[in-house]
C-alpha cells in the first residue's frame, strides 16, 4: 500500500518533484531573460545611435536617403565640422589587415602548441608551458602592446609604430586562446580513432594531421573565432604599437595604421564641435565613434557567420 502511494503521480514525492522542476525551470528563464536583455539594450543602442551617420548627406548636411559615404572616406583633409564629413574606410582596412596578420602569426603557434600538450607532451617542459599559456591567458592587454612595441624598439628603433608591430601585440593576446581552445577540442578526439589508425600502420603524425586535427577542425574553427573575437575590439594596445593616423595604408611595414576600436575612442573624446554655418553638424563625431561602433559588430558577426560556414562544410560527415 505504502509502495503505490510512492509510486503514484498524485502522491507528495511527485508533487514536490513537479514543483521543484517548475521552480528550476522558472529561474532559467530567468538567469536567460538577464542574460539577454542587456545583449539586446546594447545592439539596439548602437544600431540606432549608429545608423544616423549613413543619413547625413555630404553636400548639405541635410538628410538626403541612405548613403555609404561613410564606409568610403578616410579622415584625410576633414577638419572641423563642415562637409565633407569623412569616413573610416581607412579605419576598416587597417583592422582587417592587422587582425589578419595576427591570425597568421598566432593561429599555427597556437595549434601546433596545443598538438604538442595533447599528444606529444610529457614531464617537466609540458606543465612549464601549459604554466605560461595560463599566465598569458590573464596579461593586460596593454603589456601586449608593450612588449610589441618594445620589441620593435629594439629591432629597429625607438618610436617604431607599424601595423605590424599592433598584429604582433594582437598575437599576442590571441595565441593563449588558439591554445586552450585547440587543446580541449583535441582532448574530447575519441582515442578509439587514434588505436584504429595506428592498427592500420599510419604513423603518429599522419594520424594526427588526418584523423585527430581533422575530427577537431570545427571546433578548433570555432576556438579561433573566439580568439579572434577577443582581440578585434582591443583598443590600448593599438594606440601603444600603432599610434594614430588619418589617411590610408595598407602597407603593415610603412607607417601607421588606424584601427576601428582607435578611431571609435579618438572620435568621442572630441566632444561637440563648434558650429559657425547652418550646413555644420556639431555632433559629427559622436556620428562617427556610433557609426564605427556599428561597423564593428557587423565585421564581428561576419566572421562569425564565416566560422560556422567553416565548421560546417569541412567537419567530418557522419553517415546514417
Amino acid at each position: 500500500m505504502s509502495t503505490t502511494t510512492t509510486l503514484s503521480p498524485l502522491g507528495g514525492l511527485s508533487r514536490s518533484r513537479r514543483l521543484k522542476n517548475a521552480g528550476m525551470t522558472g529561474i532559467i528563464y530567468v538567469a536567460f531573460a538577464l542574460a539577454v536583455i542587456p545583449l539586446i539594450w546594447l545592439a539596439v543602442t548602437v544600431i540606432v545611435n549608429g545608423i544616423d551617420i549613413f543619413f547625413i548627406s555630404n553636400a548639405d548636411g541635410l538628410d538626403a536617403g541612405f548613403n555609404l559615404e561613410f564606409l568610403q572616406q578616410s579622415m584625410r583633409g576633414v577638419f572641423g565640422s563642415e562637409a565633407p564629413y569623412g569616413g573610416i574606410l581607412h579605419a576598416i582596412w587597417g583592422t582587417v589587415l592587422m587582425t589578419i596578420a595576427a591570425t597568421v602569426i598566432s593561429v599555427p603557434i597556437g595549434l601546433l602548441t596545443s598538438i604538442y600538450l595533447v599528444e606529444y607532451g610529457t614531464g617537466a617542459l609540458k606543465r612549464a608551458i601549459t604554466f605560461f599559456v595560463d599566465v598569458m591567458t590573464g596579461i593586460p592587454s596593454i603589456v601586449a602592446g608593450l612588449f610589441a612595441y618594445s620589441l620593435f624598439a629594439i629591432i629597429m628603433g625607438p618610436g617604431t609604430k607599424l601595423g605590424i608591430v599592433g598584429a604582433v601585440a594582437l598575437s599576442v593576446l590571441m595565441i593563449p586562446v588558439v591554445v586552450r581552445s585547440s587543446e580541449e577540442m583535441l582532448r574530447l578526439v575519441p582515442n578509439e580513432l587514434r588505436e584504429a589508425s595506428y592498427a592500420l600502420g599510419v604513423p603518429k603524425w599522419l594520424t594526427v594531421i588526418k584523423v585527430v586535427v581533422r575530427t577537431a577542425i570545427a571546433g578548433i574553427t570555432t576556438g579561433v573565432t573566439l580568439a579572434i573575437a577577443r582581440v578585434i575590439g582591443e583598443t590600448a594596445p593599438l594606440l601603444v604599437a600603432v599610434g594614430v593616423t588619418d589617411s590610408m595604408n595598407f602597407n603593415l611595414f610603412d607607417g601607421r595604421m588606424m584601427s576601428l576600436p582607435v578611431f571609435i575612442i579618438s572620435e568621442y573624446e572630441k566632444g561637440v564641435l563648434p558650429c559657425n554655418t547652418a550646413t555644420c553638424i556639431g555632433e559629427i563625431t559622436q556620428y562617427r565613434a556610433w557609426g564605427a561602433a556599428l561597423v564593428l559588430i557587423l565585421i564581428v558577426m561576419a566572421l562569425n557567420l564565416i566560422a560556422r560556414l567553416i565548421a560546417r562544410y569541412f567537419s567530418p560527415k557522419t553517415g546514417r
